[in-house]
């Protein structure tokens, strides 16, 4: 399957099993207007169907992953009880909504700055890298917006209640190195060039294994957010069927001790 978008802001590459989407507003940091976020809402859940794509990278192009929403689109707009609005918040349902679904892994590729509606996307992703000098913050008090793609929600349970509060109440920034502390991160580089060479090397290991088995655990952790109990969830995960891994004897008798 060829991947293009018809927004100019959104790139695509496809290589080796490896989907790369960019944003790409460099001047204006990667804010985001409402047809970049239709653009990843669409894009990520044609790759979710196709064998071809094993992993999805969501990075940025410039010096920036991206700022969060583009205020500007929202001069002249008169917000509903602090709701940003249906122009951003349907597109983005169906982005997050596509990424969370993806039978295939989504990577948060970030670098520079990541802020409240961008940190939004990020933390709706599987996996989060970065580099240590990355601006993250949540700055919808500091704007009179509330939350409604997700932050108080997945915030909440990368880093634990009493943190996620803190950050969003105070609207403060941290670093990237902190966010690694936090837990809000899988891991924190010195660089880009570091973090080109990390996301490489990782999306290269997840490649090389079972793709339907790597579907089956992505959907096996989900388990682990359906508010369960322990036990309950236990005989989900036993109990669940994944017919389409076909690959186990092969993969077993190509194993060398």
């Amino acid at each position: 399957m060829l991947y293009s978008s018809s927004v100019e802001t959104i790139l695509t590459d496809l290589e080796e099993g490896v989907l790369t989407i960019s944003l790409n507003r460099p001047d204006s940091l990667n804010a985001l207007r409402p047809e970049m976020i239709s653009a990843i809402g669409n894009i990520v859940g044609l790759a979710s169907s196709d064998d071809e794509v094993s992993v999805i990278i969501l990075e940025g192009i410039g010096r920036a992953f991206c700022a969060g929403v583009d205020l500007k689109v929202l001069q002249g707009v008169d917000p509903h009880a602090g709701k940003i609005g249906d122009a951003f918040n349907e597109p983005a349902l169906r982005a997050w909504s596509a990424i969370r679904n993806c039978d295939c892994p989504v990577i948060a590729k970030v670098h520079g700055a990541c802020f409240t509606g961008a940190l939004e996307l990020a933390l709706h992703c599987d996996l989060i890298y970065t580099t240590e000098d990355t601006k993250f913050g949540d700055t919808h008090a500091k704007f009179g917006l509330r939350p409604t793609w997700g932050m108080s929600q997945t915030l909440s349970r990368a880093i634990g209640v009493r943190r996620a509060k803190e950050l969003s109440f105070t609207a403060r920034t941290i670093t990237g190195k902190e966010a690694v502390k936090l837990g809000l991160v899988n891991a924190a580089v010195q660089n880009k060039a570091s973090l080109d060479e990390l996301v490489a090397v990782r999306t290269g290991q997840i490649v090389s294994n079972s793709q339907s088995t790597v579907t089956a655990i992505k959907d096996l952790y989900g388990i682990s957010q359906l508010g369960l109990s322990l036990d309950n969830s236990l005989e989900v995960e036993l109990n669940r069927e994944y017919p389409s891994i076909k690959d186990t004897n092969e993969r077993l008798s190509s194993f060398k001790s």
